[in-house]
């Protein structure tokens, strides 16, 4: 990209924890985050906030009467949205543009007041405005008393990295010069998990690993489901505080053959990536945090896509989903927080499935890669700031 833009804060809320430090110290061990947990009457695979997330969220509720009709979607959002403002130093002055995403919204609100609505014929007053999919990023602008531009959108499972461009174009047009950017989701109702279970795509039973995302050698699709929410704080240039700088950003779409269709080799990641890269040797880059739901054509597509990209020099490939389970449209933007630990900390984490006898001297790039039903593929090239850390 011709112009620069900063990352300068991060902060999400989501199985992993709540702060930087917390997180960097959960992907510091092999175990995962996935549990049995009762979902409607029956227990499921799933990844829940922890304890200390949970209370912050109840808190959260309970400080302001108008909160407590809002959708767990929109109380995530709202904490993570808090925590990146407070680090990067932004105010509400600074009117900066918020674009926050969801692949489900307020799902299980929406299910909620339908089921009052299937037993009544009724159902509350607040069930259309607290239920909308703009309903995310405009409680998010009312909670920081901002006067930008707030967007919000669905496209599925790469909203969050869908987001980030979006804000990226924002900036680099002119109209904006700070924007807030991220996707929030919180997926665990029956009905959800009911829908995952109908594609067949759902992980069956227990192992030691429930996810296996990026086991290329199973037979079986694995993914689970996960909460969380993720938000990033864009500026143009390159700002002393950035704790990343975005290279490149790529997009792409590819003809479907049905309504969850990838091809084998993911014509829309080998598109997404390409325009990523733009003039940059794809022997520069150092990891790439992979899509990698835990379906088997998911995971093998995006490898053999990357394999086409990178040809005889891959990447350093690793993703978070065997860890915190998928997140839909909150995924992308965790997938990123890890690339973003990675470069900081300067040490490559990997998956309990690698076959890696060596890891990466200096992390200096790193691909985020997100995909969506319906082959809506976004790549993310990240630079480790010259300033340091």
């Amino acid at each position: 990209m011709s112009t620069p833009i900063s990352i300068t804060a991060i902060a999400s809320i989501s199985p992993l924890g709540i702060s930087l430090e917390e997180i960097w110290n959960a992907y510091q061990n092999k175990g995962h985050f996935i549990t049995k947990k009762l979902i409607g009457d029956k227990k499921e695979n799933v990844s829940i906030l922890p304890e200390n997330a949970r209370l912050k969220i109840d808190a959260l509720r309970n400080s302001d009467s108008n909160y407590k009709e809002l959708d767990n979607s929109v109380l995530y959002a709202i904490c993570a949205s808090r925590m990146a403002i407070k680090k990067s130093g932004w105010s509400s002055t600074d009117n900066f543009g918020i674009n926050i995403g969801s692949s489900r919204g307020a799902t299980a609100l929406f299910e909620q007041y339908h089921e009052e609505f299937l037993n009544g014929k009724k159902t509350s007053t607040l069930s259309s405005p607290t239920t909308t999919l703009g309903n995310i990023s405009s409680w998010v602008a009312h909670d920081l008393q901002t006067k930008g531009p707030e967007i919000s959108h669905s496209i599925t499972c790469s909203t969050a990295l869908h987001a980030l461009i979006n804000g990226v174009a924002w900036l680099k047009s002119g109209m904006a010069n700070k924007f807030l950017v991220g996707g929030s989701e919180a997926p665990l109702t029956p009905f959800t998990i009911a829908q995952m279970k109908a594609m067949r795509i759902y992980a069956k039973g227990s192992s030691d690993y429930p996810c296996r995302a990026l086991d290329l050698q199973k037979k079986q699709n694995t993914m689970v489901l996960g909460e969380a929410a993720s938000i990033a704080c864009l500026e143009l240039g390159i700002q002393k505080n950035a704790l990343a700088v975005i290279e490149g950003v790529g997009y792409a779409t590819e003809v479907l053959e049905h309504n969850i269709s990838i091809s084998t080799d993911a014509i829309c990641f080998q598109r997404s990536m390409k325009m990523a890269l733009g003039n940059t040797n794809p022997d520069d880059v150092d990891v790439i945090v992979m899509h990698a739901p835990g379906t088997v054509k998911g995971d093998l597509s995006e490898k053999a896509a990357i394999d086409k990209i990178f040809s005889n020099n891959t990447p350093f490939l690793t993703t978070n989903k065997w860890k915190v389970g998928h997140t839909f449209g909150a995924s992308g933007m965790l997938s990123l927080e890890l690339a973003i630990l990675i470069m900081q900390y300067n040490e490559f984490i990997g998956t309990p499935f690698d076959t890696y006898t060596s890891a990466p001297e200096k992390v200096k790039k790193v691909m985020v890669n997100a995909v969506g039903f319906g082959g809506n593929a976004v790549s993310i090239l990240l630079k480790y700031p010259s300033n340091g850390i």
